[in-house]
């Protein structure tokens, strides 16, 4: 007889952890929930690197095409 390998039904909450923590998040997410439903800790390792990518995207775009540096500040350029 085959054994039945049951999925547990996790809570949506685990979802913030990839949210809040970004790819570390997802990764913790993940291991806590790969066992029990594999589905959403799939999804919540997507979303952890998803999300990782887009502040690295908005970081670039911010440092090169607007100018902004670690301090927030835009340099001021004048021309005399």
């Amino acid at each position: 007889m085959l054994a039945e390998t049951s999925v547990v039904k996790r809570s949506r909450v685990w979802y913030l952890l990839p949210i809040l923590f970004d790819m570390i998040g997802g990764i913790i997410a993940y291991v806590a929930l790969r066992n029990d439903d594999p589905k959403k800790a799939r999804n919540c390792l997507y979303l952890g690197f998803i999300l990782t990518g887009l502040w690295i995207a908005v970081s670039v775009i911010l440092v090169v095409m607007v100018g902004i540096d670690e301090t927030g500040f835009v340099p001021i350029v004048s021309s005399v």
